[in-house]
């Protein structure tokens, strides 16, 4: 199989997608993508693929994971979305917010978006050139911004606005970062430059100026740290996350913020190889850290159930980054927690939506009774809140002991004990608004199945999806740990 398919397949179904007319065949094109894509990368675990431009686009093992991620995600959304979009298909919509009347964004160009959107993902963990990583990420914030305005109203625009800004000041500052690492890659006595393939770099790493290499990793962090949620440069997130339609939410929290980690990795592999990971790995706990405090400050008393799992996700990019900054087993942990968050909150995210279209709030105080008006979706945010809090048997509960393990091998008690409280306001904070949210008697007047049926496309995406962090808690695959473990060696640990 040729590796570019990756990339191409989603492209072409996008563009395919412009000229049909009919809304059902759209959506079985959508769905028949995600599946087709899904089945590929299933493939390549066991057949390794072939590269048109290897030293462009290439596959490793933290490529794998990513686009193993992504695509498994992006099949369940695209499932959910048969139906979400069916329910949305009238063209004035009634604002439950504040009363006013607004029109969806045409099907067609939500559908070509998503498509694209998917090619983008796909293209940031393949790519072996900065150059074209920083592309990618770009043209990934390009394609979702309009997914964040499907339901066109003031505060989707607002919301949109603020995504496209900050994350264009933060690509910004990423490319300056990647210009810092060119000149860092330019050898003394004209004797030219190291070109900036991610393979050439950590090759040629002794001979790279620590000056320039440094600053180049500071402009990076901060720049794709923004794209990833990283505290304090997370404003965008919790606006994007609770304007979007739900479906999209789960795509930002699982993917998007895992591809910019990406380029915040590939970075940091960088400095490994030039035996700089101190300062590296020390400013990616800083902002780990700093994350999951902005994140227990924010949930706490949180009033917008999706705003909650908005900071959520700010935290637990924070766990990523604390887990990679550390080191050695933090980096398996850290992997295995990108992984475990992503099926968790898709799962959250997609509930969330079913909460949003039968209750018409996002309140946290005005929604009761899920568990007897939605009975299935009910046990599934309940399920999901479980698994995205750290509780065993679910896969967070091993990711964030790893991490812990890392912080206390390391001997770094202080991290540990901010770690274990953030965890632990974090946890109160949640915990509380879900089981209350979940449990007590229904507002007056609403009624089982009054304004919506659980259908098929709304409970098995999520119903999976709360079975992959179920089964990654209970076991890891033989071929996974080795993966993880090899990604930590390339990040600098010793076995």
């Amino acid at each position: 199989m040729v590796l570019e398919l990756l990339i191409l397949i989603p492209v072409i179904a996008g563009l395919a997608a412009i000229g049909i007319r009919s809304d059902a065949t759209r959506r079985v094109l959508l769905v028949g993508t995600a599946a087709v894509h899904a089945m590929m990368v299933v493939a390549i675990w066991f057949i390794p693929p072939r590269s048109l431009l290897p030293n462009w686009v290439a596959l490793d093992d933290l490529a794998l994971i990513m686009i193993s991620i992504t695509s498994g995600l992006f099949l369940m959304v695209s499932i959910y979305l048969v139906g979400y979009l069916a329910r949305e298909r009238p063209l004035v919509h009634h604002d439950f917010e504040e009363g006013v009347y607004f029109a969806n964004q045409p099907e067609a160009r939500f559908t070509v978006n998503v498509l694209f959107f998917l090619a983008t993902m796909c293209l940031v963990p393949l790519s072996r050139h900065f150059g074209l990583l920083w592309v990618g990420l770009e043209a990934s914030t390009l394609a979702s911004a309009p997914l964040i305005y499907f339901h066109r109203q003031h505060r989707s625009l607002e919301a949109t606005w603020k995504y496209l800004l900050l994350c264009s000041v933060g690509i910004a500052l990423a490319l300056i970062g990647t210009f810092a690492l060119a000149a860092a890659a330019v050898l003394p006595a004209k004797a030219g430059a190291i070109p900036l393939f991610i393979d050439e770099l950590t090759k040629h790493a002794s001979q790279l100026d620590p000056t320039w290499l440094k600053a180049a990793f500071l402009f990076l962090l901060v720049g794709y740290g923004t794209k990833a949620g990283l505290a304090p440069l997370h404003n965008w997130l919790p606006d994007a996350h609770s304007e979007a339609p739900s479906a999209v939410s789960a795509l930002l929290s699982g993917a998007v913020l895992n591809c910019a980690m990406v380029g915040i990795i590939r970075s940091h592999q960088v400095l490994a190889a030039a035996g700089q990971e101190a300062f590296s790995g020390g400013l990616l706990v800083v902002f780990g850290l700093i994350s999951m405090g902005v994140a227990a400050v924010f949930i706490f008393g949180q009033s917008d159930y999706k705003r909650m799992l908005a900071y959520s996700s700010v935290e637990h990019m924070g766990i990523v980054a604390l887990g990679i900054g550390l080191g050695g087993v933090g980096v398996v942990g850290a992997m295995l927690h990108a992984m475990n968050h992503s099926f968790a909150k898709g799962l959250l995210f997609l509930t969330a939506g079913n909460i949003l279209s039968t209750f018409h709030t996002r309140s946290t105080t005005e929604v009761r009774g899920i568990l007897r008006v939605l009975p299935s979706t009910g046990m599934l945010w309940l399920i999901g809140g479980v698994a995205i809090l750290g509780m065993p048997p679910f896969g967070l509960f091993n990711s964030e002991l790893t991490v812990l393990r890392a912080a206390v091998d390391a001997g770094r008690y202080w991290v540990a004990g901010l770690y274990l409280a953030f965890l632990a306001i974090i946890f109160i904070g949640m915990i509380t608004i879900i089981l209350n949210m979940a449990q007590g008697s229904p507002p007056p007047g609403l009624k089982r199945g009054e304004n919506l049926r659980e259908t098929s496309t709304m409970i098995i995406p999520p119903a999976l999806l709360a079975v992959l962090t179920f089964g990654l808690g209970l076991y890891v695959p033989t071929q996974l740990g080795e993966m993880l473990r090899s990604i930590a060696r390339l990040l600098g640990a010793q076995s």
